[in-house]
């Protein structure tokens, strides 16, 4: 027994694996083990007997120190079905003091391929919260989340809470462990893998900003990063796309603006004078196609010409910044549409799949050289690329030619604070109807698309996603002849 009115060490934490709230696993006469959720079925191979018994333990959960670095072949088993429902999005983690059970937190992944992981902190060592990460309401919850994590925090301790506030300023683990509530090594190891908390060099560090990650995330204001991700696809776990999630809560507006009261003042009769200009005709007809003719495809000769007329560099000059006592010169290339401050920071890069002369695959169109520079990619990266395209359209198949447009975020935001990332959807927009017009004057079909997968093209790119990454998707090929205006 110890001393009398010795403190007591408190239990170490224990991170269990556990299936989703909505997740459950039925195991075949084969012993073949599927995950079943919301009316789809996802098979994870053939397991043993025990393997399977032992798989319904998910559902309260099963510590992962428990089969991780078991040599038993059920130990092995188990590994690899938690790691397959991981890779598929099907647990969460909860890590809590295994003398009474109660959860300090439970961990919700935002990534498909998230797996929790507990990097060695030395007491030494000097902690600090992430500019991008924020504690909000959720229902009747508490999370704790940032951009650049893999998961987020459901907080079921308060005083979890409490120590997140006080890492607003960097403070040493060991002056954390003597702090009231300290939440453990675990937890402070676990968002430190999320990026929520990070070390620095020292604890009276002033300049936190440039200390968190490269000098391209010094670039991103808080909630420009927190847009770019929660409005795409990749990163978050949150419903996307249109769902009508209000369908039942209240009507759509009308389409057209209900009329100010006051006299009107009618332009019919002097906007109908002939004869009409190029331009008009080509607003006039332009509209989303969705359905390609693949017997006869895009030819390599007009995409050419598409990418001649839309986005090739037509002249560049280099300009001097005024900051009052002289500034550094900055380099411009100026292209056919619209861009905030000269920046041009899109970049294209083509999924082709069917382009009569171009083999299928992965391309970066290089505007300045007006030509094409093959990336190597996995062809089920480039096969997921083009499905989500033919699923986001709701087209019969996937098109002709993708384009995935694409940011060089830093060479906005280098000059533009608060604005930054909208003047880069600014940006997408003008790209986007000056991309509609050229194929509608080619006789080719296009059809804008508002969802990308962020993650997908980092890994086919090896970019990581606040550097550059994908804002816009526009289809491109040639139009079947029944594909009606839209």
């Amino acid at each position: 027994m110890g001393a009398p009115g010795a403190k007591r060490r408190a239990a170490p934490a224990t991170l269990a694996a556990r299936l989703g709230p909505h997740v459950r696993l039925e195991t075949d006469a084969d012993g073949t083990i599927r995950a079943c959720f919301a009316g789809h079925s996802v098979g994870l191979g053939a397991f043993s007997t025990g393997a399977a018994d032992r798989a319904q333990d998910l559902r309260k959960g099963l510590p992962l120190r428990s089969f991780v670095s078991g040599r038993r072949s059920i130990d092995k088993d188990m590994h690899r079905l938690v790691r397959r429902l991981a890779r598929h999005g099907l647990l969460e983690y909860r890590l809590g003091r295994s003398r009474n059970g109660k959860e300090q937190v439970v961990i919700e992944p935002q990534v498909a391929d998230y797996w929790p992981r507990t990097p060695p902190l030395r007491n030494a060592d000097a902690l600090v919260l992430s500019r991008f990460a924020y504690l909000r309401r959720r229902a009747n919850e508490m999370v704790l989340e940032s951009p650049r994590a893999g998961a987020l925090f459901r907080i079921c301790d308060p005083k979890i809470a409490a120590t997140v506030a006080m890492l607003a300023t960097p403070h040493q683990l060991k002056q954390l462990r003597r702090q009231a509530g300290f939440p453990g090594l675990e937890l402070l190891a676990l968002l430190v893998d999320c990026q929520i908390l990070f070390k620095i060099e020292s604890p009276r560090a002033s300049g936190l900003r440039p200390e968190e990650g490269d000098d391209s995330l010094v670039l991103w204001d808080f909630h420009d990063l927190l847009f770019h991700v929660r409005s795409s696809e990749g990163r978050h776990a949150n419903p996307l796309g249109g769902l009508y999630p209000y369908a039942n809560v209240m009507p759509a507006l009308p389409a057209v603006r209900p009329s100010w009261p006051g006299r009107n003042i009618d332009l019919c009769k002097v906007s109908a004078v002939q004869p009409i200009s190029a331009a008009p005709r080509l607003l006039n007809e332009r509209h989303s196609t969705r359905n390609f003719d693949d017997r006869r495809p895009i030819t390599f000769t007009e995409l050419a010409r598409f990418l001649a007329a839309t986005a090739r560099v037509q002249s560049s000059f280099e300009s001097r910044i005024d900051l009052g006592e002289g500034g550094p010169a900055v380099a411009y290339a100026v292209r056919p549409y619209p861009s905030g401050g000269g920046s041009y920071e899109l970049e294209l890069y083509l999924a082709v799949d069917k382009c009569e002369g171009l083999a299928r695959g992965f391309y970066h169109y290089d505007a300045g050289a007006h030509a094409l520079v093959a990336i190597a990619v996995h062809a089920h990266e480039l096969d997921s690329l083009l499905m989500a395209a033919e699923f986001a359209m709701a087209a019969p198949a996937p098109p002709q030619i993708l384009i995935t447009i694409a940011a060089r975020f830093g060479r906005v935001s280098w000059k533009y604070s608060s604005i930054a990332y909208a003047l880069i959807l600014k940006d997408v927009g003008a790209l986007m109807q000056t991309f509609y017009l050229m194929a509608t004057d080619m006789g080719l079909g296009g059809c804008a698309i508002g969802i990308a997968n962020i993650d997908l093209f980092a890994k086919m790119t090896g970019i990581e996603f606040h550097v550059e990454g994908p804002v816009g998707q526009f289809a491109l090929g040639r139009a079947a002849k029944l594909d009606a205006p839209s």
